[in-house]
Order: structure tokens, then sequence, then C-alpha cells
């Protein structure tokens, strides 16, 4: 199994960020916005629409507010198995975002991992503001 992870600073204080993180339903306008271009909820599932067509279904397998965290998997798509992890902790005047992703097939690791560096390049910058 292939694991992917980034970590990733943000110039906002590690409430503001979880505030947009933890809202399921508005990663597509609040975290990554023209990399995620549409998002329909479905019985819970977010299906999401990525900048180069791809389309994914996600359920959310916990969000804690406590810690900072939230899971999900990917229940339709390319992977045979695809859980994802998102925490974000204060730093300094800022916060850091660990996102780390478990995938199979490995084959997919350099595709998803390239798109996960497409997505940190947004995801700074809509965070911190």
């Amino acid at each position: 199994m292939a694991t992917l992870r980034r970590e990733i600073p943000v110039a906002a204080g590690a409430a503001s960020v979880w505030q947009k993180l933890r809202d399921f339903g508005a990663v597509h306008t609040k975290v990554a916005p023209g990399f995620l271009t549409d998002l329909k909820m479905d019985k819970g599932d977010r299906i999401l629409t990525f900048f180069n067509g791809m389309v994914a279904r996600e359920r959310l397998v916990t969000s804690d507010d406590e810690t900072c965290r939230l899971v999900y998997s990917v229940v339709e798509g390319q992977a045979s198995h695809y859980n994802a992890a998102v925490q974000v902790f204060p730093e300094g005047d800022g916060s850091r975002m660990v996102w780390t992703i478990d995938l199979l097939p490995n084959e997919l690791a350099p595709a998803i991992g390239g798109m996960m560096d497409e997505a940190v390049k947004v995801m700074r910058k809509v965070l911190a503001e």
C-alpha cells in the first residue's frame, strides 16, 4: 500500500484553517477552488469533480473538532483502497496541515501524488485568507 504525505505550512491560525477544512460539503469553495470545480452531496457522500475532469465519490469517516482531524475515503473511483486524513496543528503564528493518503494499487501513487501537489498550491493560499 502506498502512503502519500504532504505537510503544508499555512499563514493562518489552526482554528481558522480547521473551520474551512471541517466543512465536508464546501471543500470546493473553502479549501481548493479551481482545483475542485464542482461538488454535489448525495446521501452524505460528496461527489467531487477535479480540474482535469476526474470524478470521485468521497465518504466522511470522521470529523473531530478536538483534534482538528478529518478522515474520508474514496468509495467510487480508480483506487481499490483510498483512505485520507487531514489534520491541522498550531505552529508559531500560523498552522501546519498534514494530509496523508493510503492508496491501492500502488501504481496510482505518482498520479495521485501529483494531484496532491497541485492541490497544495491552491490550499496554501486559500486557507491563509
